[in-house]
C-alpha cells in the first residue's frame, strides 16, 4: 500500500515537496483515488487504468458509468475523476479568454482538453479580432466517428452575425491521426473561397489529434501553406 512506501515515494509528500509535476499520471490519479483495494494500491489502479485505455486523454473520454465500473473505483472516485478532466478542460478555456490565438499551437493548447473527451468528429469556430484575440468560440456540427459534414454558410454564419474580423476553424480526429482527409481539404477551399467573398479573414484550420511517433499532435493548414 501506499503508506507502506517510503515518505519521498508517496505521491501527496512528493507533489508538496517537489510539485505536481513531478509526479507520474498513475501518481497523480493516486491523489484522487487517495486509497486503494485490498492487493492494489492507488498508484497500482491508476497504473492499470493507463495501461488499459493508453493514457489520460483516454481515460478522460470515459463516462462516469464506464469508471465506476472499473474495479478499485466506485461512484465516488469515478466522479472525483470526472470532475477532475472537466476542471482542466475549463482551466483551458478560461486560460484562452481574450488571448491571441495567432499559431497552431495556442489554437492547439485551447481546444485540446475539450475535443480530447469526444469520441466523435465535432467542428468549432473561434471568432478573433483585428488583434487575434479570441473571443468567442461557437459548435458548427458534430458529426460521425470519421466525418463532420458542414457547409460553409453554417461556419460563416456566426462569424459575420457578430460582426468579426476572421476566425479559426478547428475540428478533431478520433482515432487520433491529425492528417486531413479528402473531406477536410474539399471544405477547407470551400471555405477559403467563400470567406475571401465575403472579405473574412480565414486564420487557419487546425485538426486536434494525438502525437503519433513523435510528431506534433494537431495539423495547421496555414503552417502546411495551405491557407
Amino acid at each position: 500500500m501506499i503508506n507502506d512506501l517510503p515518505q519521498d515515494q508517496r505521491p501527496r509528500e512528493k507533489l508538496a515537496k517537489h510539485g505536481a509535476g513531478t509526479l507520474s499520471d498513475a501518481e497523480l490519479i493516486a491523489i484522487f483515488l487517495r486509497v486503494g483495494v485490498k492487493g492494489q494500491s492507488a498508484i497500482e489502479i491508476g497504473r492499470r487504468l493507463i495501461e488499459t485505455y493508453g493514457g489520460l486523454s483516454q481515460i478522460s473520454r470515459l463516462s462516469p458509468s464506464d469508471l465506476e465500473a472499473e474495479h478499485g473505483l466506485g461512484p465516488a472516485k469515478a466522479a472525483q475523476l470526472c470532475a477532475s478532466f472537466e476542471i482542466a478542460s475549463r482551466i483551458a478555456k478560461d486560460s484562452m479568454k481574450s488571448a491571441s490565438i495567432n499559431d497552431p499551437e495556442k489554437i492547439y493548447n485551447f481546444m485540446a482538453p475539450q475535443l480530447r473527451l469526444q469520441d466523435t468528429e465535432s467542428l468549432y469556430v473561434l471568432l478573433v479580432d483585428t488583434q487575434l484575440h479570441h473571443t468567442r468560440t461557437f459548435t458548427i456540427s458534430q458529426g460521425t466517428v470519421n466525418l463532420t459534414v458542414c457547409h460553409p454558410r453554417d461556419i460563416l454564419r456566426p462569424v459575420i452575425q457578430h460582426q468579426a474580423y476572421g476566425f479559426v476553424l478547428v475540428h478533431n480526429h478520433p482515432s487520433g491521426n491529425p492528417e486531413p482527409s479528402f473531406q477536410d481539404d474539399r471544405m477547407t477551399k470551400d471555405i477559403v473561397k467563400a470567406a475571401e467573398l465575403m472579405q473574412l479573414r480565414f486564420v487557419d484550420h487546425v485538426i486536434i489529434g494525438q502525437s503519433i511517433d513523435g510528431r506534433e499532435p494537431y495539423y495547421s493548414y496555414r503552417e502546411d501553406g495551405k491557407l
